[in-house]
């Protein structure tokens, strides 16, 4: 007992000591000690707590990486939803953005705080009893993956807090990878023959979001936290500024270039300053986010479409460069579209080397007066999307012609030809792109196959780009439906693929047999259906065998569906080749079916628009209520309006209405429609 005793206060002793350093580290970036001494203190501990396993606690600075791979992620609930700001790419937008919040808050004080835009993923971290317990990814930002072990590897998270701290509460903020550790990492991959990040965003969600913890916890990962989310039976600070105080002497890391601004020139002065200073940081930095510094005056603002009115991100432009158009090559997308691409002269663009951007359609070439040859400015599109922004024009030393898709793909008959599958290409009338009409052409399969896989869709972990390519080649696959015929024994056998691979894809392939359906109807892939569309789709028919079957009338009924859709829909399930795949899926698949809204309730499945701010509730809780209610919601003017709803400060939605002679109402007429009095009785909002 006494050697236990000893033990204990040894180990109580240790810990206060290596999390102190750790703080001196890796948030104050002011280390006390050496490494050498760092690491005695360390394994002094791991010593005792080999000898003492009773000893062992989750916060113990040994338990950094303690915990098993995971076999998938939980999710989490966020307590408060996680917003996603809305952008500024323009002083102009971001003076009206201040305009806006003056005139919401008329005649109060206004003070700001603004910090950087980091580049990496934000999470959420819940501690307990002064212990972090929960961390967890955005998501949707109502639910997020639980990656808690994943941030326990990560040393400028404390896995303890200071005693001052409350007994529950959130702080938030984003994990980095810094610029020296993102370099680092690519020339070990580049050792080991490993692809290489693409960026260090990627580089960071990627590493956060490994099964087994270990991985992380080699990858430099780094956090600044920036919001205090929510505490539990406790005061909240009255400013924005005075919580980061507050987290900041609880043991968090902050970014020390936050700063308090009173007015839009102090705003502006900021972004100048490190708009000329980007490039210097240790870390990605698109742009600052600007915030109101009052508590009080956040929640009053309130959030409108899922973003909050009192914080904007005012971004930097993009990175350029030049460089030389080598050639335009044609891609093949899983619809059909023949998409052109800039194949260039590497060039490094803001941290990465680019040698293919993206040249969208014809149109957008001849727009532009994009040549082969030419020295071209390329830019990253929100610093991650590479494409080419025009010709530099004195730099061209002759006119080469016009690039066209038809010559480009013109084949000895005189005809233009998909460049996969040699099938003749047609541009239909009014569209800007052109197609391959052969729904067995490789290219599509391939992209079908790695879209039918991704998460939104079947989740079927695993499969990505190379995996689709090889199965088809080597023939085990020629179409989704395909993918559920596949035996452990006939991926196993492939080389670089053990037993074990094998099983994980077979178990994700099987696990996908239960998707929910607006996941389903998702993965078909059918042009113009996202996941948004999906789930009208779901509501209106309940199960694929109904979709499938839908006639023209019935989806033309359908608001919210337009004509486009309606001929994109129609189009696949009339297709030979997808009627098969269907009527396959349909044996194999276990996913239930779902009621359909048999009530289209008092609003009765028309659309509403929204324009202005609403007094007695938020933008969202009015889309929720037209919901519920029977109604469809839409963000802008479609041919299928059916009433606009005018709040404050209508925009240029109300004269977009009166032109097309769409009826608009009040919030109260709203509110009057969805909950219409009884006969005889005082009506109730």
């Amino acid at each position: 007992m006494t050697d236990l005793l000893k033990a204990q206060a040894r180990v109580q002793e240790l810990r206060r000591e290596i999390e102190h350093h750790n703080y001196q580290y890796y948030v104050l970036d002011a280390p006390e000690i050496s490494d050498e001494e760092y690491d005695a203190l360390l394994r002094e501990l791991q010593k005792l707590e080999t000898e003492f396993p009773s000893l062992v606690t989750p916060a113990s600075p040994t338990q950094r990486v303690g915990a098993e791979p995971l076999k998938a992620f939980g999710v989490v609930r966020h307590r408060r939803p996680l917003l996603s700001l809305g952008n500024a790419f323009t002083k102009d937008e971001l003076r009206d953005w201040v305009q806006r919040v003056t005139k919401l808050l008329p005649g109060e004080k206004l003070e700001f705080v603004c910090e950087h835009k980091m580049d990496g993923l934000a999470v959420a971290l819940t501690y307990e009893n002064g212990q972090f317990s929960v961390g967890a990814t955005r998501g949707d930002g109502e639910e997020g993956e639980n990656v808690t072990q994943n941030l326990r590897t990560i040393h400028s998270i404390p896995l303890k807090v200071r005693d001052d701290a409350p007994q529950s509460f959130e702080v938030r903020g984003e994990v980095f990878l810094p610029r020296s550790g993102f370099e680092k990492m690519n020339k070990e991959r580049e050792k080991e023959g490993l692809p290489l990040f693409a960026n260090p965003r990627n580089a960071a969600a990627g590493s956060l979001r490994q099964l087994d913890p270990s991985v992380t916890a080699k990858r430099p990962l780094d956090a600044f936290l920036y919001q205090l989310g929510w505490v539990e039976d406790r005061w909240m600070p009255e400013t924005h500024w005075d919580a980061l105080q507050l987290i900041k002497k609880w043991g968090f890391k902050l970014n020390p270039n936050n700063r308090r601004c009173a007015d839009i020139t102090e705003i502006e002065k900021y972004y100048n300053e490190w708009y000329a200073k980007r490039d210097g940081l240790p870390y990605e930095a698109d742009g600052i986010v600007v915030k109101l510094n009052s508590i009080d005056q956040q929640k009053r603002l309130g959030s409108v479409a899922r973003e909050p009115r009192w914080a904007i991100a005012f971004k930097f432009p993009a990175h350029r460069a030049t460089t030389q158009l080598k050639d335009i090559g044609i891609s093949v997308g899983r619809t059909g579209t023949l998409n052109p691409y800039a194949v260039l002269e590497p060039v490094y663009v803001g941290g990465v080397v680019i040698r293919q951007a993206t040249l969208h359609n014809e149109d957008n070439i001849r727009r532009k007066d994009i040549r082969l040859g030419d020295t071209v400015i390329v830019q990253r599109a929100g610093d991650v999307i590479p494409q080419i922004v025009g010709p530099v024009l004195e730099k061209r030393k002759n006119t080469p012609p016009a690039f066209s898709i038809e010559e480009k793909l013109k084949g000895k008959d005189g005809k233009a030809h998909c460049p996969v599958c040699g099938s003749e290409i047609y541009h239909p009338q009014g569209e800007v792109m052109y197609y391959c009409p052969n729904a067995a052409c490789p290219a599509q399969i391939q992209e079908s196959l790695e879209h039918f896989t991704s998460r939104p869709a079947m989740d079927i972990r695993g499969i990505g780009e190379k995996l689709s390519a090889a199965f088809l080649v080597e023939g085990l696959v020629k179409n989704v439906a395909d993918l559920y015929d596949l035996k452990t024994e006939q991926l196993a056998s492939r080389e670089g693929m053990g037993e074990k691979s094998a099983n994980n894809i077979i178990s994700a392939i099987e696990k996908s047999k239960t998707r929910p359906l607006p996941n389903v109807f998702f993965a078909l892939g059918i042009r113009h259906i996202g996941e948004e569309n999906a789930a009208l789709l779901v509501k209106q028919f309940g199960s694929l065998k109904a979709l499938s079957e839908a006639t023209r009338t019935q989806l033309d009924a359908i608001p919210g569906i337009g004509e486009k859709i309606v001929d994109s829909i129609v189009a696949y399930f009339q297709n030979k080749t997808n009627e098969k795949v269907v009527e396959r899926l349909l044996t194999v698949l276990k996913t239930p079916q779902v009621e359909t809204e048999k009530k289209a309730g008092p609003l009765k499945c028309e659309e509403y628009v929204i324009t202005g701010t609403l007094k007695s509730m938020s933008r969202e809780q009015a889309w929720e209520k037209i919901r519920t209610a029977g109604g469809t919601t839409k963000p802008d003017i479609t041919k299928n309006t059916k009433y606009l709803v005018v709040g404050e400060d209508a925009g240029s939605k109300l004269e977009k209405a009166k032109a097309r002679g769409i009826k608009s109402i009040t919030e109260e007429e709203l509110l009057k429609m969805i909950n219409p009095p009884a006969s005889g009785q005082p009506r109730l909002l």
